[in-house]
C-alpha cells in the first residue's frame, strides 16, 4: 500500500491510500480519484515528506514490510466486504444510473439503493445536483 498527499484544482488537501503507484494513476486517469471535499476529479499529488528509514532501524524494516502485507490483506478484505454488502443491498441499474439516481432524487421515482456506471463528468454533475453518490471501492486486480 501506499499513501499519497493529495491537493485538487481547489487547493483542498486529502490523503488517500493505494494498493500501488500504478493503481494510483490508473485511477486518476479514469476520473476516480476525487477531492471529498468539492467533487474535483483534477487531482495531483502534493509534496509530501518521505519517512527515511536509516541503518539503526534495519531489524524493523522485515517487520514493517509484515505488517504492510498485514494490512494489504485487511483491506483488501475490508473492500471486498463492503462491495459485497453493497451488491446485495442495491439495485444494477447499469449505465442508467445518472437518470435513475436524479429521478430518485427529485421524486419521480420511489426511493431505493441503486448501483451502476457514471461518467466522472456525469458524477460530478450529479453531485452539483445535490445528488449524493459516491465510487463503489474497488479491488486491485479489477484497475488494469
Amino acid at each position: 500500500m501506499i499513501r499519497y498527499a493529495l491537493r485538487c484544482a481547489e487547493g483542498h488537501e486529502f490523503e488517500s491510500w493505494f494498493p500501488d503507484s500504478g493503481a494510483y494513476e490508473r485511477l486518476r486517469k479514469r476520473g476516480l480519484v476525487v477531492c471529498p471535499e468539492c467533487g474535483s476529479t483534477e487531482v495531483g499529488k502534493a509534496i509530501m515528506a518521505p519517512a527515511v528509514v536509516g541503518p539503526e532501524h534495519a531489524g524493523a524494516e522485515k517487520r514493517a514490510e509484515t505488517l504492510v502485507d498485514d494490512e494489504r490483506r485487511q483491506v483488501r478484505a475490508m473492500v471486498a466486504r463492503l462491495r459485497r454488502d453493497i451488491e446485495a443491498n442495491t439495485v444494477d441499474v447499469g449505465a442508467r444510473f445518472p437518470e435513475m439516481a436524479r429521478a430518485i432524487h427529485q421524486g419521480d421515482e420511489p426511493e431505493q439503493a441503486i448501483r451502476g456506471r457514471a461518467s466522472p463528468k456525469e458524477a460530478r454533475a450529479l453531485i452539483e445536483e445535490g445528488v449524493q453518490v459516491m465510487p463503489m471501492p474497488a479491488l486491485a486486480d479489477e484497475l488494469n
